[in-house]
């Protein structure tokens, strides 16, 4: 089975349950409640039900094995989580986006080998004179909407 390259929208507990998948490649109803039992707090009715919204939405695929159902991933983590980034970024102004990345730096727990690649890939930005905005008018104080 071929990994989808095209990103799906998942929910926040979906992406969970997908978590476990991408890290297993393989795994069963009842793996994923063992691992996500005590953080979650699911009961394997509610695992069973996500699974099912994530056979559906063509995130996931499945083989049956003996009474198991045998879940295997069909989407790409990486593409989703570009996918969920490049959603987030759409629905702030692009003017704040470059704020919103160094926010974002500065919370995360980063190794030197994760700045330095960083750092390289900013060295490496082409930079613009100025971000254009695509607010709608009255959602931001930028001189392309102040009367």
């Amino acid at each position: 089975m071929t990994i989808t390259a095209e990103p799906i929208k998942i929910s926040d507990s979906e992406w969970e349950i997908m978590r476990v998948i991408w890290t297993k490649q393989e795994t069963t109803a009842q793996e994923i409640s063992e691992i996500l039992g005590e953080t979650m707090d699911w009961k394997p009715a509610t695992i069973k039900t996500l699974l099912g919204r994530l056979v559906k939405k063509d995130a996931v695929y499945t083989k049956q094995a003996g009474k198991k159902y045998i879940y295997y991933p069909k989407i790409s983590e990486s593409k989703t989580v570009k996918s969920a980034t490049e959603n987030l970024f759409s629905h702030i102004c692009a003017k704040q986006i470059g704020n919103t990345i160094a926010e974002l730096v500065d919370e995360a727990e980063l190794t030197e080998a994760d700045v330095a690649k960083i750092m390289a890939t900013l060295n490496k930005k082409e930079t613009v004179a100025e971000v254009v905005c695509n607010c709608i008018p009255g959602q931001c104080e930028c001189k392309h909407h102040s009367a």
